[in-house]
C-alpha cells in the first residue's frame, strides 16, 4: 500500500491511499473507462431520440440535405465506438468477477462454462430481435407497439435463462446483475452495428447525393429509415433496464441463487 498526503488539503486532514495490487488497478481503470464511455455512447442515443429525431421531422428536405451529411457521420462514429469502448471496458469486468466466482466455488472450468452460457443466450436474443425487427414492417404491420411487446418478452425470457444458467451458491450478485445488464448492453452494441449503422451510413449517402446531385432517393430509403429508427427506439427503451442492473451490481444486492 502508498500513501500520500496533500499539504494543500491539511485544513480537511485528507489522506490519500492508493492500492498497490495490479487487480484492483486494472478495475478502476476498467470502470472509468467504461463511465466515460458509456455515457458518450448513451448521451448519443438520447439525443438522436429525443432531440435529433423531432428536430429532422420539422425541416424541409433542403435543409435535411445540408444537416445531415454533416451531423450524422460525426454523431454516429462516436456513437459506434464508444458502444465499442463501452463493451469490451464492461465485457473485461464482468470476466474478473466471472472468474472469482469460479475461484471461490473451487471449480475454476465453471468460468469458460458461464461464459459461453451467457454469451450465447444473449447472441440468440438479439438473431430473434433482429428477426422481429425485419418483421416489423410486414408482419407485423408496423405496429410498434407489439414490436415493444415481443421484444420485452425475448429479453425477460433471456435475463431469466440467463440467471437460470449462472445460478450457483457461490455466484455473486453483482455478476448475476451484470449478468443482465451487460447482456442487453451487448444486444444494444449489435443492434448498432448489425443494424442501425448499417441503415444509417445507405441514408447518408442517399441523402447527401440528392442534396448535391438531385439524385432521386430510393425506394427502400423509407424502409430503411423506418428500420433505423425502431432499432434506436429499441435501444433507447434498453436502457434504463441495462442501467438499472448495472446499478443493482454494487448497490442493490436482491439477486441470490439457491
Amino acid at each position: 500500500m502508498a500513501t500520500a498526503f496533500l499539504p494543500g488539503l491539511f485544513l480537511l486532514d485528507v489522506h490519500i491511499t492508493f492500492l498497490s495490487g495490479a487487480g484492483a488497478n486494472e478495475q478502476i481503470v476498467l470502470r472509468w473507462v467504461h463511465f466515460v464511455a458509456g455515457i458518450t455512447w448513451l448521451g448519443l442515443l438520447y439525443f438522436f431520440n429525443l432531440v435529433n429525431v423531432p428536430a429532422m421531422k420539422e425541416l424541409d428536405a433542403a435543409t435535411r440535405g445540408k444537416v445531415v451529411p454533416v451531423l450524422m457521420p460525426k454523431a454516429l462514429w462516436w456513437f459506434r465506438w464508444s458502444a465499442v469502448v463501452t463493451w469490451l471496458a464492461g465485457f473485461r469486468y464482468f470476466m474478473i468477477y466471472l472468474q472469482t466466482d469460479a475461484a471461490n466455488a473451487h471449480e475454476p472450468a465453471l468460468f469458460g462454462k458461464w461464459m459461453g452460457m451467457w454469451f450465447g443466450v444473449w447472441v440468440l436474443a438479439f438473431v430473434v430481435i433482429y428477426g422481429l425487427l425485419m418483421m416489423a414492417q410486414t408482419a407485423l404491420k408496423n405496429n410498434g407497439y407489439v414490436l415493444g411487446v415481443l421484444v420485452a418478452v425475448v429479453t425477460t425470457g433471456a435475463a431469466w435463462l440467463a440467471l437460470e444458467m449462472l445460478s450457483h451458491p457461490d455466484v455473486s450478485n453483482r455478476t448475476l446483475s451484470i449478468g443482465v445488464g451487460g447482456g442487453i448492453g451487448t444486444m444494444m452494441l449489435l443492434n448498432v452495428w448489425g443494424l442501425i449503422w448499417r441503415c444509417q451510413k445507405k441514408l447518408i449517402a442517399w441523402t447527401k447525393a440528392n442534396a448535391e446531385q438531385g439524385t432521386p432517393m430510393p425506394p427502400e430509403a423509407t424502409k430503411l429509415a423506418r428500420l433505423a429508427f425502431l432499432t434506436s427506439r429499441v435501444n433507447f427503451y434498453f436502457s434504463f433496464p441495462m442501467l438499472f442492473f448495472m446499478a443493482t451490481a454494487s448497490h442493490y444486492a436482491f439477486l441470490a441463487a439457491k
